[in-house]
């Protein structure tokens, strides 16, 4: 049982596509950033997808909605990551724990700075640019993607399908709840998905390169 390499959390057949993919939602996030900085009104996209008020939506969806927006506010966020860690742990897999910690640290800190940064406003001063709810829906999603790629042995082709799909469904699902609380601005919720999908690939490969060198230094230190 000794000496075999842990699991990399960015399996290799998947680092090319997810960095291009990474990329690419760093940028939207940025030019989603700068058209909208100081902003406190939807915008153009925002009233062709839909204008966002306390009330878009009526039970039982609102009660949806609500239940949804609860496991993105602290204490349900606080729940699901610690049942994730614990899961990991449970399996022996404690660099997949640190990745949990360390990509919704990260999420979270990204969307806090980036709100400051932006400006966009909601309802008077409350900041909505990018949204961190669905951040941390997506986050949390995208990295369960991963270990279950990492644990199936998938491909490139459906490792990638996998991870992208459960963004989506993740970040789909958040969204429209923050967008039918009117809580956030459609293009807050883009932003907030395309944050996780830059940061969290970014994380993974980040942990497997200070793990693998942390093993290799171990492994010299024996010999």
């Amino acid at each position: 049982m000794t000496g075999r390499p842990a699991p990399a959390m960015l399996p290799p057949s998947l680092r090319v596509w997810l960095g291009l993919i990474a990329a690419l939602a760093a940028l939207a996030v940025i030019v989603l950033g700068v058209l909208y900085a100081g902003h406190d009104e939807p915008g153009t996209v925002d009233r062709w997808i839909i204008q966002p008020t306390a009330d878009s939506v009526r039970p039982p969806w609102r009660n949806v909605a609500l239940a949804m927006d609860f496991w993105g506010e602290p204490a349900g966020a606080a729940t699901l990551v610690a049942a994730a860690v614990a899961g990991c742990l449970l399996f022996r897999r404690p660099r997949a724990a640190v990745l949990i910690v360390a990509g919704i640290g990260t999420a979270v800190a990204t969307t806090t700075l980036l709100k400051s940064l932006v400006g966009r406003t909601i309802h008077g001063d409350n900041l909505s640019y990018p949204s961190g709810h669905t951040a941390f829906a997506t986050a949390l999603a995208l990295m369960v993607a991963l270990l279950a790629t990492g644990r199936l042995g998938l491909g490139r082709t459906a490792g990638t399908l996998l991870v992208l799909a459960a963004a989506l469904v993740a970040g789909a699902a958040m969204g429209w709840a923050q967008v039918s609380l009117g809580a956030h601005y459609p293009t807050d919720v883009l932003g907030g998905w395309c944050t996780a999908l830059a940061v969290i690939p970014a994380t993974a490969w980040l942990i497997d390169r200070v793990a693998d060198r942390l093993a290799d230094a171990g492994r010299r230190e024996r010999h």
